[in-house]
């Protein structure tokens, strides 16, 4: 998956930022670097569906972010936060 641009509402990277403590500078870390990619579900919009982004931060963080990919190759970020035991196997996995 090539990703061109990220996408981001005010209102999400305040969420991951007291939610789950995740700042965006992360995020971009985990799509920009060897993630792995997985479909979650098909989009409202033809094209656009949701999809999850499993890596890790430069810090060594294993994080999950998720995402709308957008037909223009832009990520509209939805959420993210760290991987529970489950994720973080099917990441080390690949």
């Amino acid at each position: 998956m090539y990703i061109v641009d990220i996408i981001w509402l005010q209102e999400i990277i305040d969420k991951i930022s007291w939610k789950h403590n995740v700042t965006q500078e992360e995020v971009e870390e985990v799509l920009f670097g060897k993630s792995l990619y997985r479909k979650v579900q098909k989009g409202h919009i033809a094209g656009e569906d949701l999809y999850a982004a499993l890596g890790r931060t430069e810090s060594g963080r294993y994080l999950i972010v998720f995402f709308i990919y957008k037909l223009s190759g832009e990520a509209l970020i939805l959420s993210a936060r760290d991987m529970d035991d489950k994720e973080r196997k099917q990441y080390e996995k690949r």
